[in-house]
């Protein structure tokens, strides 16, 4: 039988999800964002761009994961395939921490719009067998490289037997994605993540992310938050504080689930509930 309200464990009136990033981009190539305010020529080599992307999985994932043992919070590592290969002991220090890894592509710099199906079937089942042989345990969820994915994404993550999938970029909660190849839970990603605020200061990550709480747990019962932060960037001591007290401000606050992902997933179907639509929900 269907359920049309959405609620969390133990009444809880809010779900947190945090979502941490390991990434590697092709050879010779960096990110599109830096620090920097001077642009490079045309055609440059951006070596200090390839530098920087690097203090993800030699430092950055290790200060994050410590932080989040600290507070006893559960996290998500979306992962590159490439950052597993380059960096397999601290992708699998993080999953014995008790957290998740899931899919995040091979390369951060390869979207799946670009491939042909087979193509894209073949980079999604490789990345999750390399994820599996580094942290021990075959990834559930995903989310796809630079919001990248293609038309028949959803359905290629269904047919390597995912549970749920963070590519939602439609909805504030999660809600259920069926089509011939199966169902899915679609878990929305987070629209303010810590490479946000690399030019401005650390402190309007906290300030988003409480107002946000502040407004949704006064006023949206069964909201759910997803924290998003890159282990290239917010892995880095001035921003690794900040994101810090925003885990302790909701830690401290009454009537919140810190969940996994394929834990929400979980409750989603195991509940019923067909249907989060903001109209169903708060009778709109």
């Amino acid at each position: 039988m269907s359920n049309t309200v959405l609620t969390w464990p133990s009444g809880h009136r809010v779900a947190v999800v945090v979502s941490v990033l390991l990434e590697t981009w092709s050879e010779g190539k960096a990110p599109s964002y830096f620090p920097r305010t001077s642009p490079l020529p045309p055609g440059s080599k951006d070596a200090a761009g390839i530098n920087w992307s690097r203090f993800g999985g030699n430092e950055g994932i290790w200060r994050l994961s410590r932080n989040l043992a600290d507070l006893d919070i559960p996290a998500t590592l979306f992962c590159n395939g490439r950052s597993a290969e380059v960096w397999p002991e601290a992708v699998a220090a993080f999953a014995k921490r008790g957290h998740d890894v899931a899919g995040h592509g091979y390369l951060q710099d390869q979207p799946l719009f670009a491939m042909n199906p087979d193509r894209e079937r073949e980079t999604i089942k490789k990345t999750l067998d390399i994820l599996e042989k580094v942290a021990g345990k075959r990834p559930t969820g995903w989310v796809t490289p630079i919001y990248g994915w293609s038309e028949n994404t959803v359905d290629h993550l269904m047919e390597a037997k995912l549970s749920w999938c963070s590519d939602a970029l439609d909805a504030s909660v999660p809600y259920r994605h069926k089509s011939k190849s199966g169902e899915i839970v679609m878990i929305p990603w987070s629209d303010f993540v810590d490479n946000r605020a690399l030019r401005a200061s650390p402190r309007i990550y906290f300030d988003v992310y409480k107002d946000m709480f502040d407004y949704l747990h006064a006023c949206e019962p069964g909201a759910l938050i997803n924290i998003g932060v890159h282990s290239h960037v917010g892995g880095r001591p001035a921003m690794a504080a900040v994101f810090r007290q925003v885990l302790d401000y909701l830690r401290s606050r009454k009537d919140v689930w810190f969940a996994h992902h394929h834990e929400v997933a979980k409750w989603i179907v195991d509940q019923g509930v067909e249907d989060t639509s903001y109209a169903k929900r708060f009778g709109c």
